[in-house]
């Protein structure tokens, strides 16, 4: 593997890794708010979420680098005060993911790039089960600016398209 290569790989799995960083910690605030209904699958998701992030720290190590690591806080992209706004924020975290897993399908070789695929199919998964919709090319709606809206849960298009690397949540600022 080329120098080049293995920059592009280790850049795809910390952005991966940095995105599972901050679904975990968004996780943390839909199962503090999900009804009782849905919160075996939310706790589901958190540990899917947990073992994603394992794997991709041993990924990243595996490469020679040292792994991001979680900010103390994020930022919501919007205020989770009831179930129906945690189901939002999951089904935002799951999408925002599989744009994240996109680019490291992209960027991966090998075995790590089966895993990428993986890990997209089953952000995609969840993202329709929260959101109740699904996308023609899950990863890539992002990029096109389709995304769902915050209030409604309905699809929509927004002006701004997120960056691959972002997350659900940003690091909170002080």
């Amino acid at each position: 593997m080329s120098e080049e290569v293995r920059q592009a790989e280790v850049t795809a799995l910390q952005a991966a890794l940095a995105a599972e960083h901050a679904a975990i910690y968004g996780y943390g605030v839909v199962g503090g708010r999900i009804g009782e209904r849905r919160r075996a699958e939310a706790r589901a998701a958190y540990d899917a979420h947990r073992a994603r992030r394992d794997a991709l720290v041993r990924a990243v190590r595996d490469l020679g680098a040292a792994p991001v690591a979680a900010s103390a806080a994020y930022e919501l992209p919007f205020p989770v005060g009831d179930g129906a706004a945690a189901v939002r924020l999951a089904a935002r975290l799951e999408e925002r993911l599989a744009g994240v897993y996109s680019d490291l399908v992209r960027a991966a070789t090998g075995a790590r790039r089966a895993d990428a695929a993986g890990a997209l199919r089953e952000t995609a998964v969840r993202a329709v089960r929260w959101s109740g919709q699904s996308v023609a090319f899950p990863g890539l709606a992002e990029r096109s600016g389709d995304r769902t809206d915050e209030r409604t849960g309905a699809a929509g298009t927004t002006a701004t398209a997120t960056a691959s690397a972002a997350s659900a949540t940003a690091p909170a600022r002080r």
